[in-house]
């Protein structure tokens, strides 16, 4: 089991390992639009934990460019461990 902590609500979430974000983080008030990885409405910060979750996907990198600390809540997945998100 991971963790999912929104720094802006200081909810924390248990997930599986392997879970996706999308459920979660549409509960917690993300914004979605496409959540096909295009319209990046629903873009995330990562403060802590990037390292736990998965590699970025083609959608990701077409629309962030270089990763840094940014995501996309509907393309990631929690890989294990902990991790600490705003929007």
């Amino acid at each position: 089991m991971g963790k999912l902590i929104f720094d802006n609500t200081s909810e924390e979430l248990e997930l599986p390992d392997g879970s996706p974000l999308i459920e979660a983080c549409e509960e917690a008030g993300v914004p979605f639009a496409c959540t096909e990885g295009v319209c990046g409405t629903c873009v995330i910060e990562v403060l802590e934990g990037m390292e736990n979750l998965s590699p970025f996907t083609q959608e990701e990198s077409d629309f962030l460019g270089e990763p840094d600390k940014e995501r996309l809540a509907c393309q990631c997945k929690l890989a294990s461990g902990c991790v600490k998100i705003t929007f």
